[in-house]
Order: C-alpha cells, then structure tokens, then sequence
C-alpha cells in the first residue's frame, strides 16, 4: 500500500473517530432527556389533592418559595415553542409516549455508535498491518 493509501486511511480514520464522538453526544443528551422526562412524571405522580410548598429556581442559584394549589391541569411542551394544558393524567401519557420515542432513539444511536466502532477498530487493524509490513519491507 502507497503512502497515500496510509494517508487517506487516516484521514477516514479520523473522520470515524469524529463520528464517534458526535454518537456518544447525542447519546449522552437522549439519555439526560430521558432522566428529565422519568422525573417529570414523578413530579406530576406526586402532587397530590392537598397543597404542596416547594423551592423554584429563579437563577444563579437563587429559590422562591412556591405554594403548588392541588390542580389537575399540567402545562405541557408539545415543541415549536408551543405548550398546552392538559389534565394531569393526559399529561403524564404524553411523556410515557415521547419516552418510548427516546429509548427508539437511543436503540438506534447505540447500534449506529456499534457499528462505528466496529469501523473504527477494522480501520486501524488495516493501519497496524500497513505499519508493520512497512517496518519489514525497509529491514
């Protein structure tokens, strides 16, 4: 194999590795979502038919108290900068089915990160090969 050969198994190598790590964000952020949206339906789950009192940031690590009138309606992002309200059981519906959605996503984005590291490693099985027939043609 040519120099140049070794040089643009390189540079896909490292387009891989690029790659690669753009899955492992994207896994990353479907993951954190997740956990948000679990926690979202606990913390709808848990209020309650009596008040509750709890903290709500208000920035730079700054609460207000805050009183939460027992209410059956949840104010709920349904995307493109639009909320609606919804009863509280709808509610708690709509994030169950967005988390089916991630755990799609996330099937699918650790199957893409398998497949780029089974890409990866083949890649630079090819470059180790290249270096040692390399170091036998100059001996």
């Amino acid at each position: 194999m040519s120099e140049e050969q070794a040089q643009a198994l390189m540079q896909q190598l490292q387009a891989l590795e690029g790659y690669l790590s753009d899955v492992v964000q994207k896994e990353e952020s479907v993951m954190r979502l997740l956990q948000e949206a679990v926690s979202a339906i606990e913390s709808m789950k848990a209020i309650g038919a009596s008040a509750n009192e709890t903290l709500v940031p208000v920035g730079m690590g700054a609460y207000v108290k805050a009183k939460i009138e027992p209410n059956e309606k949840v104010i709920v992002h349904v995307g493109a900068g639009t909320s609606i309200e919804q009863d509280k059981e709808s509610a708690i519906n709509y994030v169950e089915a967005r988390i089916k959605e991630l755990e799609i996503v996330l099937q699918q984005l650790a199957a893409q990160r398998q497949e780029v590291s089974i890409r990866l490693d083949q890649g630079q099985q090819e470059m180790n090969r290249l270096i040692q027939a390399s170091r036998g043609s100059t001996q």
